[in-house]
């Protein structure tokens, strides 16, 4: 057994969710009586990441603002301007995009006394209020506007902290990672029962519904990397961005593809970088600082994911509060984990805009495990060959002032 469970870990973790995949679709239409002792396996699924999901957000906010450090004179301000007008670009882009391709989900439970917003001030009042609720209640009840404002406040306090209480920050930083790495591994036989339970409530249907879904997060992903960022290159640098932004998603693009990892792919990003004769001082920052901030992929998964629930709900979202969730995406967007799937446990952030409770937002978070083997895998290659794209795009504009 212990070997066999070795063998099975030494699979790639996108092999072991398609085979949950197939497994569930096989079991639901063979053997639909065993629903109760498989469908328990999707609910522990979901349960393990409501539980992990506020503390994670808590803990890694925390940790990032705290441990931040002044460095030497470089072109980082101009970078950290792009990494986030471009995440708030791609934000823009989803949030249009799921006005024009509206898409429901199928969710196991819709029936639940939503209390979408009005206008503009009750998402204001409901915002003001949520953030300064007592921290304590504020993770207890996964309200993570809360969450987040108490972590960017901790964290800027703890900057003046000495090196040792940095230092436990971190280390419960890397604890809660692993945490959910383990969870995240168990990923395929909590789709698996995710999927068993689709298949036998709404039969394939719910298959085409995820391959809808797909198409608009990919394409959306596909319009950025290709048009808006390029657009976003072009203005700054006044120069042809095509040949910088296919290099990048070439030699940058698909190793993160393939290792769904930002932070894995620092590496490969470091090595394009110094090829294409970038600044040391400056890309020895921003590569690291982008595999945790410029998170343009995990902006549009934020925004469509959430607009297609509020569709599902029948929650009208008129153009201010679309504004705001396109900002708020952005910005929980800059906070994702670096773990696969780490942009689908800041969903409730956003779900929490439009009154959608945790127990429907965390159900979407599920379905989209289901569809990250090939969502996060393109999620990860736009964010990762981004940070190669807008390095090279503040150098380029610094040496068009100077010329």
């Amino acid at each position: 057994m212990k070997r066999m469970l070795g063998k099975w870990n030494s699979i790639n973790l996108v092999s072991r969710i398609i085979v949950g995949i197939i497994v569930g679709v096989v079991l639901a239409l063979t053997i639909p009586e065993a629903v109760s002792g498989i469908t328990i396996l999707g609910t522990l699924f979901i349960l393990a990441l409501k539980a992990v999901a506020p503390i994670l957000v808590f803990i890694l906010v925390i940790n990032a603002i705290a441990s931040h450090v002044g460095g030497k004179s470089t072109n980082m301000k101009t970078v950290l301007a792009l990494y986030g007008v471009a995440t708030l670009a791609a934000g823009f882009v989803a949030v249009v995009v799921s006005f024009i391709f509206p898409t429901t989900l199928t969710l196991k439970t819709v029936a639940q006394d939503v209390a979408p917003p009005s206008g503009i001030m009750e998402v204001f009042e409901k915002l003001l209020f949520n953030i300064v609720s007592n921290p304590v209640s504020a993770i207890m009840e996964a309200n993570y506007l809360g969450i987040l404002a108490w972590a960017v406040i901790l964290g800027v306090a703890l900057k003046a902290a000495n090196d040792s209480t940095k230092g436990v920050i971190a280390n419960f930083s890397e604890a809660i990672t692993k945490v959910v790495q383990w969870i995240i591994s168990l990923a395929p036989l909590g789709i698996m029962g995710i999927v068993f339970e689709a298949v036998y409530t709404t039969g394939l249907s719910a298959l085409s519904e995820y391959f809808r879904l797909i198409i608009i997060l990919v394409g959306t992903m596909f319009f950025v990397a290709l048009v808006v960022n390029p657009l976003i290159v072009f203005a700054v640098a006044r120069r042809n961005p095509y040949p910088l932004v296919l290099t990048s998603l070439k030699e940058s693009g698909i190793t993160a593809f393939f290792t769904r990892s930002s932070a894995a792919n620092i590496p490969v990003n470091m090595a394009l970088a110094e090829k294409l004769n970038l600044d040391k001082d400056t890309y020895a920052v921003s590569i690291p600082l982008g595999a945790t901030i410029n998170m343009g992929g995990a902006a549009i998964t934020i925004s469509v994911l959430t607009m297609a629930t509020a569709h599902t709900l029948g929650i009208e979202v008129d153009l201010f509060t679309a504004v705001i969730l396109m900002v708020m995406a952005a910005l929980s967007a800059s906070g994702a984990s670096g773990v696969a799937g780490g942009s689908l446990l800041l969903i409730p952030l956003a779900c929490s805009l439009l009154g959608i409770s945790d127990d429907i937002a965390m159900q979407v978070v599920a379905i989209g495990f289901i569809i990250g083997v090939i969502q996060d895998s393109c999620e990860t290659a736009l964010n990762s060959s981004t940070d190669i794209v807008f390095t090279a795009a503040a150098e380029y504009a610094k040496e068009r002032k100077q010329n």
